[in-house]
């Protein structure tokens, strides 16, 4: 179930990430230890996480994902290993929260797609997956709540 999607202006964000290619089918074998290289970096380095972590999709493959894991950083971080600086343009926006669990997004996104494009919408090649609330905050996945956010072309 996605909430009723908007239009929206987000600001740039400082962000420390891992980027990543892999099959599709490898998804989850690589968020969580990237999720943790890039938390240990930032941790080490004492630079506070400014927001929940995001993974920002470059382009859409049936096959691959090619994607960044990010966390939202006060100040930008010093490159260590596989973990880079970087940050999210401003960018104008469609937005809406996605509630239940992660097997679930696929479905998401195409409800959330065919509003975009009932809207009459253009929107970029790239996307971004906010994870607001999961597995962490909650066992029950009908609490887990993801952003979905597909910037939107001039």
């Amino acid at each position: 179930m996605i909430d009723p999607p908007h239009i929206t202006d987000v600001a740039a964000q400082t962000i420390a990430f891992i980027p990543i290619t892999v099959p599709r089918d490898q998804i989850q074998e690589v968020m969580g230890p990237g999720i943790q290289e890039v938390m240990a970096a930032v941790n080490a380095q004492g630079i506070p996480i400014t927001g929940p972590w995001f993974t920002h999709h470059l382009r859409m493959s049936p096959g691959i994902f090619d994607f960044k894991i990010c966390f939202p950083v006060a100040s930008p971080v010093t490159p260590v290993g596989r973990v880079q600086a970087g940050e999210r343009r401003a960018a104008k926006v469609a937005r809406t929260i996605y509630h239940g669990p992660y097997e679930g997004l696929g479905d998401a996104w195409g409800e959330f797609i065919d509003w975009i494009e009932s809207q009459g919408l253009s929107p970029a090649e790239d996307l971004w997956e906010c994870y607001a609330a999961g597995p962490e905050s909650s066992s029950d996945p009908a609490d887990w709540r993801t952003e979905l956010n597909r910037p939107l072309l001039p």
